[in-house]
């Protein structure tokens, strides 16, 4: 499991790197920027919980995802955050075993 939450953790990062403009309305280029992608960076991680893994970016939930299959959900669902300590349980965004989820570096995306 522990593979497949550091490719997340990746995916998220890549994000992020890909959303962070080359250059900045003041003329500020790649020092700076560089600064932000390496703070964020820095700042995601992942705590254990019951039931969820919860992943922080900052001071933030980035989202949950499932440890053990259980009712609607299976292991690995990925999770919007209802709040700091509960995931949104109406439906999952993806699943980080399967693949193919999508997600941004602000959290899993909205459904369709």
């Amino acid at each position: 499991m522990q593979l497949f939450i550091n490719q997340l953790l990746e995916d998220i990062k890549a994000d992020y790197k890909r959303w962070s403009p080359p250059r900045f309305m003041d003329g500020t280029t790649n020092t700076v920027r560089q600064e932000m992608i390496d703070e964020f960076c820095a700042r995601v991680r992942v705590t254990e919980g019951k039931k969820y893994y919860k992943v922080i970016q900052g001071t933030s939930v980035w989202g949950f995802i499932v440890k053990e299959d259980s009712g609607k959900f299976r292991k690995g669902d990925i999770l919007k955050a209802a709040g700091w300590n509960a995931p949104a349980t109406n439906s999952a965004r993806g699943n980080i075993i399967d693949g193919g989820y999508s997600i941004q570096w602000t959290g899993p995306m909205y459904l369709r």
